[in-house]
């Protein structure tokens, strides 16, 4: 399943600081679906994510319904992006 979507990077501040980029509800609810046959526990999902030309595997965090995206540094420094930066994130769940 190839998902893509624009969101805001925000930052959550958990025992650590983490930015991440929510999954908009349509796309959340087709996470959903296949949800009980990809998640390795806790409700975390395995997702490649990319934005721009940078790729890294990473998983979804259940968070209020939805899903977040957790923006790793690697993506943060090879795109330039950061906290407040709206980006077009593209995910690869192998559903």
């Amino acid at each position: 399943m190839e998902l893509v979507f624009s969101g805001e990077i925000v930052h959550w501040r958990g025992p650590a600081p983490y930015l991440f980029v929510v999954v908009p509800e349509q796309e959340a609810a087709q996470i959903a679906s296949v949800a009980p046959v990809v998640t390795y526990g806790w409700g975390m999902i395995p997702v490649a994510v990319t934005i721009g030309a940078t790729r890294v595997t990473t998983s979804l965090w259940p968070r209020h319904g939805s899903y977040v995206v957790p923006i790793k540094k690697v993506l943060q420094e090879g795109e330039g992006v950061g906290l407040g930066d709206v980006v077009t994130v593209r995910l690869d769940v192998d559903a």
